[in-house]
């Protein structure tokens, strides 16, 4: 049931802000892959509350305006749905890591604003992408502010585990398992190729049990035809425990 209350909420602080998720391709994928392989990696915790360009209302007020995060994890809230991330509603709980992906519609002064806002408001970890020129940034909260990382390759993601690596090409990121971000398609393949993988164990384990049941049935043949032979023997009076 909507109450008048809920309803007020919704047109104070509306849903939308009027503009695309994404400006192309590239940047619809990045953000995808990020928030994807973070619903994957944290499945199994309910207090992890993940999602993809959802407006984020810090305080309850109308003269702050929103910022809509391409990807942001909230611990300590739980999944579900969100018309929006209304912090009073949700224990006043930030979202402590945030992911920007770069698109050209994207200006400094723009994401110096969103730099400044995150700083503000608590986010513990900041992470911007530009996937055209594979310049990857971070900051984390230090003393209090969200200070730049200048070693950023090879580093860890303190909240989630993931690891960076910026050395070759694109961003790579890898859970902490080892395994590296995939897309839906290469999630796909990959789990396509490990059910043929066990298949081919399975396959492989059942020549060998085979094998080995033939080996037997060769063996108890081999001894009965001995038995027969020393059954034969003693028949004729000759001990086959003493043939040369």
């Amino acid at each position: 049931m909507t109450t008048s209350k809920q309803v007020d909420e919704d047109i104070l602080f509306p849903c939308s802000d009027g503009k695309p998720m994404a400006d192309n391709t590239e940047q619809y994928r990045w953000i995808v892959l990020i928030k994807e392989n973070l619903e994957i990696l944290f499945a199994q915790d309910d207090n992890v509350f993940i999602a993809g360009d959802l407006l984020w209302y810090p305080i309850r007020s109308q003269l702050i305006a929103p910022v809509a995060p391409d990807v942001m994890v909230v611990f300590g809230r739980p999944k579900g749905k969100r018309r929006s991330y209304r912090q009073w509603q949700e224990d006043n709980i930030p979202p402590q890591v945030v992911f920007e992906i770069l698109s050209p519609s994207n200006d400094s002064k723009e994401m110096d604003r969103k730099l400044e806002f995150y700083n503000t408001y608590g986010v513990e970890e900041y992470y911007l992408y530009n996937p055209d020129s594979f310049q990857f940034d971070g900051w984390l909260r230090q003393n209090g502010h969200l200070t730049k990382l200048w070693e950023i390759d090879g580093s860890i993601s303190p909240r989630l585990g993931i690891r960076f690596e910026t050395g070759e090409g694109e961003l790579q990121i890898y859970r902490p398992d080892g395994q590296k971000f995939l897309t839906s398609v290469e999630l796909q393949q990959s789990l396509q190729q490990e059910r043929a993988r066990v298949e081919q164990e399975r396959v492989r384990a059942e020549q060998e049990r085979v094998r080995a049941e033939q080996e037997r049935v060769r063996a108890e043949q081999e001894r009965v035809r001995a038995d027969k032979l020393a059954t034969y023997l003693r028949s004729l009076g000759v001990d086959p425990e003493n043939l040369p």
